[in-house]
């Protein structure tokens, strides 16, 4: 038995987070009011709610004691290799390209096999993003890569 660090650490990440991108919003953008919302006012906060919760997940923990868990190395790499994937293709592959490339890298460590419902499950979380992002909040993203 050990100190819960998975829980402590996390929470301690998610509230510095939210505090750095709240304070970051604040110094750089305008807040506005609350009938005339400026550019800063939904990442503050954003950033002033996740810095709670992190301190709701992490708070508790200082008191409690479990098993170490297993770290996946391979899992994590994975996720951290889509997040890259993403953010790095965005711009070349568009949203649906960036997206449907970051789905399959991170099925990769599961332990199902296959390939088919890495393709149906990238082809669905593609489809949804397109929908929220560009249909729903118009953002002006590229959808599709650029064949320039």
């Amino acid at each position: 038995m050990q100190r819960d660090w998975p829980d402590i650490c996390g929470g301690v990440i998610l509230a510095a987070l939210g505090a750095g991108v709240a304070i970051w919003a604040a110094v750089h953008y305008d807040i506005g009011t609350l009938r005339r919302m400026g550019p800063g006012f939904f990442p503050v906060v954003l950033g002033g709610v996740l810095s709670v919760l992190g301190l709701v997940v992490a708070v508790p923990a200082l008191g409690r004691t479990v098993t170490a868990p297993k770290v996946e190395v391979g899992a994590a790499i994975a996720v951290l290799g889509a997040i890259v994937i993403f953010a790095l293709g965005l711009p070349r592959l568009g949203l649906a390209g960036a997206t449907a490339a970051a789905v399959l890298v991170a099925t990769i460590p599961a332990p199902r096999p296959g390939w088919r419902w890495r393709v149906v499950l990238a082809t669905a979380v593609t489809a949804l993003t397109v929908l929220v992002f560009s249909v729903g909040l118009q953002m002006t993203l590229p959808l599709w890569p650029r064949l320039t």
